[in-house]
């Protein structure tokens, strides 16, 4: 009798070393924590190794166990390869898509693309993590992210998504009554502004730029929230102002329950890029994701 490991405990084991936690290596085999538990300890006791070390909190690689998972990592990735090679000749690709953007990219996607993509390619599905701090997306195990231009590795591949953005102040009719709006972003000094806070929990600061004259304020405020959706309801209910995208904005600004502030300071930048490994086979779901991408886009220019 052959008590050797079978490949779906060693992916397990990879997925449980790589996400340092038996409920999210779970998640991502689509299993259930206790049945993966028992798996890793029936595996163990076969092969006469510990291979993690589990706590209450927290469950990691033992010294036989990571060497055993950094051979594993260069075998799953090759043999994840050949796999992909063969779903691209499928006609309709199937399988998990996991994705990684930023809350406010997120709700885009959940808008304007995931709908259109899992209509066309009912056989796939979606794993998006809405993460506000970059991530690892090799490390994490993503097939791809979505960030802007400048935040992404030089290593990946980018597909532009989007087209150029920027960022601007924006208030609604009811806090503007009765006050003067600022002309520059010192005049921010005057409002009550609705602060964002940063990954590392301080309040973010807001930059301008004028014919080439760059400006950081860090402008008051007694409300400060984390995600940019509730920022733009803070600003619609009239609590001050918000500096958030304008594409998210936008719906807003066209049925007049916001106006744009200090128009002239805020430029464009790159926009949003789709990104990915270069040195990975591109899966035939991703591909077909990058292909309603450049669709859609396609389509509003």
């Amino acid at each position: 009798m052959n008590n050797g490991p079978t490949l779906v405990e060693l992916r397990a084991l990879f997925a449980i070393a790589l996400h340092r936690s038996f409920r999210k290596a779970a998640d991502e085999l689509e299993l259930a924590p206790s049945t993966l538990s028992h798996m890793m300890r029936d595996l163990e006791e076969r092969i006469g190794t510990r291979l993690l070390n589990r706590t209450t909190r927290s469950v990691s690689p033992t010294q036989a166990g990571e060497r055993l998972v950094e051979q594993l990592r260069p075998i799953l990735q090759s043999l994840d390869g050949v796999l992909a090679e063969i779903d691209a000749t499928r006609d309709h690709p199937s399988g998990t898509l996991r994705l990684t953007a930023s809350e406010t990219v997120s709700t885009l996607l959940v808008r304007k693309v995931i709908p259109v993509f899992l209509e066309r390619y009912p056989e796939m599905k979606v794993d998006l993590v809405a993460e506000p701090a970059f991530v690892d997306i090799v490390a994490e195990g993503f097939d791809a992210g979505f960030r802007l231009g400048e935040a992404i590795p030089q290593d990946m591949v980018a597909v532009r998504f989007g087209g150029p953005s920027r960022m601007l102040p924006v208030a609604s009719p009811a806090y503007l009554k009765g006050r003067r709006r600022p002309r520059t972003p010192d005049d921010l000094a005057e409002h009550q502004c609705i602060r964002s806070r940063t990954p590392n929990g301080r309040p973010d600061r807001w930059e301008f730029e004028r014919h080439g004259h760059a400006m950081t304020v860090d402008v008051p405020g007694a409300l400060v929230l984390n995600r940019t959706e509730l920022m733009l309801e803070a600003a619609l209910q009239g609590l001050g102002i918000a500096f958030v995208p304008q594409r998210l904005a936008q719906p807003h600004l066209d049925d007049r329950s916001l106006r744009a502030l200090l128009d002239e300071w805020c430029p464009s930048y790159s926009g949003l890029f789709l990104y990915y490994p270069g040195h990975r086979h591109v899966p035939a779901g991703l591909r077909a994701f990058i292909g309603v991408l450049k669709e859609l886009d396609a389509s509003r220019s």
